[in-house]
């Protein structure tokens, strides 16, 4: 992975002037249509060796959205908690990325993403504000987590748009 502050600034811009929650709204679709009809074994197939498939892209953003759900519900219940960081690669290995149906892991990104949508339709002025520190990135409002998961999103998309050459 890139060192964390480029990666971090990379991700920023790319969520900058946007509406992050539109962005949110789009990914699933896109990344739907980015994969229609391709067969599992190419969207299963590395692209170079220590880089990931389209299929671990999705079973990563998957399991990340599954993180950033608690990350939410945490800082919304108690203002100012501790978040600790994960070990991307780890979660990859353990969770098998590579042998995962790409499809199911699109299907538990959605179901996952349209609950935190949901979740966040019904947030109030002072919930957005609410707070973590992140073990790695410091202290982080529930709308800098939204408009991190727009950039995450989108720089992936690129990635897959890349892999798959569209």
């Amino acid at each position: 992975m890139a060192d964390s502050t480029e990666y971090l600034e990379r991700i920023r811009t790319l969520s900058q002037g946007k509406d992050f929650i539109a962005v949110q709204r789009e990914t699933a679709s896109t990344l739907s249509t980015l994969i229609a009809g391709i067969p599992e074994a190419e969207l299963s197939r590395r692209p170079a060796p220590g880089k990931w498939s389209v299929g671990e892209i999705l079973a990563h953003l998957a399991e990340d959205e599954l993180v950033t759900h608690w990350r939410y519900r945490q800082m919304i219940e108690t203002d100012g908690v501790p978040l600790t960081s994960f070990d991307q690669d780890l979660w990859a290995r353990l969770g098998d990325y590579g042998s995962r149906s790409p499809m199911q892991s699109l299907i538990l990104f959605n179901l996952l993403r349209d609950a935190n949508l949901h979740m966040l339709a019904l947030l109030t002025p002072e919930e957005w504000q609410r707070s973590g520190t992140h073990a790695e990135r410091g202290k982080i409002t529930v709308e800098d987590l939204a408009r991190h998961m727009a950039g995450h999103d989108t720089n992936h998309i690129a990635q897959i748009r890349k892999i798959l050459s569209k």
